[in-house]
């Protein structure tokens, strides 16, 4: 990349995958900052984690799947995507990641308020960012199908950082803050 500006969008369009150039509002933009910006909050979130620390691997691996999701999503109905998707797959790792920790989890019945550590906040943050991202895809997937396996993950996502959140809190011996509202 010879610079990082290319002058292209500045009349409210950009381009995606097959050349062609939609709004910069268009849902499929939307959901991919959406994507993008769960994917930098994941880059906050390992940055705030020790450099040992065995949470890495898998937030890593999260990482380099939502680029490759990121690209899919910015490709059209009847446009050759060529990175191979590992969704499905990764989907699985989550699930089994978060039945190893809910198993170590002291069970609730109640909601939970957002907090506690700085590491649970942002996990609790990223939960929220996941969310939508999963309610953008699945207005785009309205429009134009998403391959499932990537509403899949998206969903799981987002229950994977409410668990681990819970687990951070645990892990540091801190209580979570029950929200009364519900008994």
């Amino acid at each position: 990349m010879k610079r990082i500006y290319t002058k292209t969008g500045d009349k409210g369009t950009t381009g995606i995958r097959g050349g062609a150039r939609v709004p910069k509002d268009d849902i499929r933009i939307e959901a991919n900052g959406c994507l993008d910006e769960l994917n930098a909050l994941i880059g906050v979130l390992r940055s705030m984690l020790p450099s040992d620390d065995e949470r890495h691997d898998l937030l890593h691996a999260v990482q380099r799947e939502l680029m490759v999701v990121m690209s899919h999503v910015a490709t059209p109905s009847g446009v050759i995507n060529p990175h191979p998707l590992a969704a499905g797959e990764l989907t699985l790792r989550c699930e089994q990641e978060m039945d190893v920790m809910t198993a170590l989890l002291q069970d609730n019945g109640y909601f939970l308020l957002p907090g506690g550590t700085p590491i649970a906040a942002c996990m609790q943050y990223a939960r929220t960012v996941a969310r939508r991202a999963e309610r953008r895809l699945w207005t785009l997937h309205r429009q134009d199908p998403v391959n499932e396996d990537i509403l899949r993950l998206i969903n799981r996502l987002s229950d994977l950082f409410f668990v681990m959140a819970r687990m951070e809190m645990q892990r540091q011996n801190r209580q979570e803050e029950k929200w009364k509202g519900f008994k």
